[in-house]
């Protein structure tokens, strides 16, 4: 993989000083987009008998109940543990409530899975979120919530998912535009600014609500000191939070001032009366929205205090108006005008953004391609939030709340209880999947390593932290099951981090090395010990993160007593144990006790690889295949083409002959281990054959079997797209593979786009999207196998064409499709929004880039989770590699 280019210039800038002295002071991370898009509908949220977390609080008890672990908005920013909240809330007087979080279908509710019904755009971001730039379009016409359920729950698993913008609710432009941005003058003096535009060829009035709020922490223990928000003389809010120091909110030209409080709503969502003696006022949560909304001004508190609050503005807007409003919390200790200086800090941190994206991007002239990586990073940047689950605490309920229901203490999560997590955390998608999930988190990492590799070191750290690695060593893989295996992708993960942080730096950081290494051998033995039933060095894991990708849920017994052996999780323990070794040889160039650990990763390399040939590889059809292993000895393997046999592509490492020159016994162990073991020599390694620069493979895969995979990788007729690879063979498009077992016979189609099963609930699909993640996990194996074999070792690319290809010509190619997907093709058209005229066509949406969890298998439309830049952000990643790459025009052949 490329190193980002241009590497100390984001130093150099005033970003770039920001983030060298936050290693020292993170006063500039105090303040952040912490806020979730979703906190409804979370696990940590749910304290019902049956687990049903979507059922427990669902969004139309979301503006009523007080969250115990989190908060939610629109374009929300607030501090690291959300002490102090802002979010914009709307109402375009013919919706039944305000607009102050995102909709979406439940799982239940969508014919295709969860999925956020709404259109919003991150548009710009710095790491230490000093300047952040996002924007929102509310319809001027009432928002059809009850219409996007019923639609979607009439529709079939055969019909694509009714969005927002199949309402014709946009059609003809009549809509705002609501532009939402923050700006820091300094750490704790955070700047809001509201802009909204009328899209729409007729007038339209809208009411702003700008809110400041406390997140509720006292309802939970009883005996916790609030906070108060009350009004000042002059206009602006006085804010007092225990042990934090007095803020001011000021709303400049405000036409109001509505305080409630950050309570349950009991008497709506349960019929009684108040919970306890801090409700006697019968000031609630919604009670802002009951005052906009339905006129009822005993909601507000007339005193104006509370524990949360909103300026009011009503706007008339003539067609094409554009109004912004400014607003400004900072430290009560500031005595000046807070709106003299207001338009000069925006214009000089938008600047700062600037000049910080244009030491990033300097070697990348195309000015698209500059918008989608922005776009990218911005999305990644506005995804963190604060992440708040104390898995005792929840389990065991709170001293001023009835006990949760008595099973709970063995439902989900039960074997976590040490799990203590309260941090800010990069999210996969902060509306659909607004919790971490490991290997996510893993690739998530490289991706912001590109801005802020400290950030990057520390999300990679968390995971092994003792407040979340599971004393056993298994690291929680995610909130709806802890105890599911991802991908052990950490090593990799944290190897590449430490080289991009290198090259950005200047500073090898082998102290972030050593930390992660000594959990993450731990993580390795309990792989070993956990996921290997028969201890031969073949492996099992379950969905691993590709959810439907089997012709059974492959989390479960397979039944009549026998194994599954995976084909992927073999892969990803060998891909394991060498980053494992690579991360060992650089420590042990700086102290030679870490020579063992590379001898045994090295060592336990060689086993996986030799149980692998064995038994996963199908040397007649040149494929690797998952294989039902009965108690009795017989193998049945399961001979269906997907990316599960493309996985052991990625278990490769390219070491450097003067490297290992340095490390006297680790040189001489692994000439032993081969000289003894010449089968293993003979199956996997080049180790005695040395490549292009000196350099020795270790590999799954020696040259004829890599090529029998890339013949079938590089097919438009199986895997090979216009915009990647797909993860199922499109073989199976017109013939299902078809596979009897247990006296089931079961299936597998080619599905390019929506899932056709409810299998993990239907909302990923593994059976023929491309997905961004596993591509670019090829596109990194492909370069290390070029740098070992240089250009002369030419494969027929794609296949059938007879034109061939170097293996790093071949990463380029893989990279531009996957960047062809976001960027403007030849014919002004993006990929990823398929048929959609309006965002193909209309200037107010067709520079705005989403980045989907997956993407269809023929066209490139972006399919599932549409702010997903947790998986697809990678493509800021793939623009930098390949920067001054001309856009590909096509084509798969």
């Amino acid at each position: 993989m490329t190193q980002p280019h241009a590497a100390s210039r984001l130093f150099d800038t005033a970003e770039g000083a920001r983030l060298v002295q936050a290693r020292s002071d993170p006063a500039w991370r105090r303040w952040g987009p912490y806020l979730s898009d979703r906190q409804w509908g979370t696990v940590r949220e749910d304290y019902s008998p049956d687990g049903e977390a979507w059922d427990y609080l669902p969004h139309d008890h979301a503006r009523s109940r007080a969250y115990r672990w989190g908060e939610d908005g629109i374009g929300g920013f607030g501090t690291a543990h959300l002490e102090w909240c802002l979010a914009p809330a709307l109402w375009n007087g013919r919706d039944p409530i305000l607009k102050e979080r995102l909709f979406g279908l439940t799982n239940a509710e969508g014919n295709h899975g969860e999925d956020v019904k709404e259109l919003y755009y991150y548009l710009d971001a710095t790491p230490t979120h000093s300047f952040m730039r996002m924007l929102y379009k509310y319809p001027h016409d009432a928002f059809p919530y009850e219409g996007l359920i019923s639609e979607n729950r009439r529709r079939g698993l055969d019909d694509p998912e009714f969005e927002l913008l199949d309402t014709g609710l946009f059609d003809a432009g009549r809509y705002c535009d609501v532009e939402i941005a923050y700006a820091k003058a300094a750490p704790d003096d955070v700047l809001m600014r509201i802009s909204v535009t009328n899209r729409g060829p007729e007038a339209t009035a809208l009411t702003v609500l700008p809110q400041l709020w406390a997140r509720n922490t006292w309802s939970w223990r009883g005996e916790a000191e609030r906070p108060e928000l009350s009004a000042a003389g002059d206009g602006s809010v006085r804010a007092l939070h225990p042990g934090l120091a007095p803020m001011r909110f000021h709303a400049q030209g405000a036409d109001d001032l509505l305080f409630t409080e950050n309570e349950t709503n009991t008497h709506r969502l349960f019929g009684t009366g108040p919970a306890k003696a801090s409700d006697k006022e019968g000031f609630y949560k919604d009670g802002i929205d009951a005052r906009v909304v339905r006129g009822e001004a005993g909601a507000v508190n007339p005193a104006q205090r509370g524990t949360k609050c909103a300026a009011l503005y009503r706007l008339d807007l003539a067609p094409g108006q554009t109004r912004t409003l400014r607003l400004r919390f900072r430290p009560e200790a500031e005595a000046a005008d807070p709106f003299a200086d207001f338009d000069a800090v925006f214009s000089a941190r938008q600047d700062e953004a600037d000049a910080f994206y244009e030491a990033l991007q300097a070697n990348i002239p195309d000015p698209d391609l500059r918008s989608v990586q922005r776009q990218a990073l911005a999305g990644m940047l506005w995804s963190k939030q604060l992440y708040h689950y104390d898995v005792r605490e929840w389990q065991d309920g709170d001293p001023a709340e009835p006990p949760p229901p008595a099973g709970r203490r063995g439902g989900r999560n039960a074997d976590w209880r040490h799990v203590r997590a309260a941090d800010i955390v990069s999210m996969p998608d902060a509306w659909e999947y607004p919790w971490f999930a490991s290997w996510d988190l893993a690739l998530q990492s490289l991706v912001l390593a590109m801005v802020d590799p400290d950030f990057a070191k520390g999300q990679l750290l968390l995971l092994v932290d003792e407040a979340y690695m599971h004393p056993n060593a298994a690291l929680p893989a995610y909130e709806w099951g802890f105890s599911d295996a991802n991908p052990p992708l950490h090593a990799f993960a944290a190897w590449r981090v430490f080289e991009m942080d290198r090259a950005l730096t200047g500073r090898p950081d082998h102290a972030f090395l050593k930390r992660i290494f000594n959990k993450l051998t731990l993580n390795f033995t309990w792989w070993v010990n956990r996921k290997d039933a028969a201890g031969r060095n073949l492996f099992q894991g379950g969905f691993l993160g590709l959810d439907n990708i089997g012709i059974f849920d492959r989390s479960k017994p397979v039944g009549e007593g026998a194994e599954l052996t995976q084909s992927d999780a073999t892969a990803w323990m060998a891909m394991y144990a060498l980053d494992l070794m690579r991360i060992a040889i650089e420590l042990a160039l700086q102290d030679s006790t870490y020579e063992d650990m590379a001898e045994k990763f090295f060592e336990h390399f060689l086993l996986i690889a030799a149980a692998s040939g064995d038994g996963v590889w199908d040397e007649a059809d040149g494929y690797f295949y998952d294989v039902i292993e009965s108690a009795g000895g017989k193998r049945l393997p399961i001979r269906v083409r997907t990316m599960v046999g493309l996985i052991p592509i990625y278990a490769v490492a390219v070491l450097k002959e003067e490297e290992i020159a340095r490390l006297p016994r680790f040189s001489a162990r692994l000439q032993f281990f081969l000289e003894s073991r010449p089968d293993l020599a003979r199956l996997v390694s080049r180790w005695n054959e040395p490549g292009q620069g000196r350099t020795g493979l270790l590999s799954l895969l020696r040259g004829h079997r890599l090529k029998a995979l890339l013949r079938r990788m590089l097919d438009p007729a199986e895997f090979l797209s216009d915009n990647g690879i797909r993860a199922v063979s499109k073989v199976y498009a017109a013939t299902p593979f078809r596979f009897s077992w247990a006296g089931q016979d079961l299936g597998l189609a080619y599905e390019p786009a929506e899932s056709g099963s409810r299998l993990f609930g239907g909302n990923s699909n593994w059976r023929g999207p491309v997905w961004l993640p596993v591509n670019v996990l090829l596109i990194e194996s492909l370069r290390r196998f070029h740098d070992y074999y240089g250009p002369d070792f030419r494969v027929e690319a794609p296949t059938g064409s007879g034109r061939t290809l170097s293996l790093g010509e071949i990463a380029d190619d893989l990279s531009r499709r996957l960047i062809g997907l976001s960027a403007r093709g030849a014919d002004g058209r993006r990929p990823v929004y398929g048929d959609s005229r309006i965002e193909q066509e209309d200037p107010h949406f067709r520079d705005h880039v989403l980045f989907y969890e997956y993407y269809h298998g023929d066209t490139g439309r972006g399919v599932g989770a549409s702010h997903q830049t947790g998986w697809s952000g990678l493509v800021a990643l793939l623009i930098q590699q390949c920067e001054g790459t001309p856009r590909r025009d096509s084509t798969a052949g």
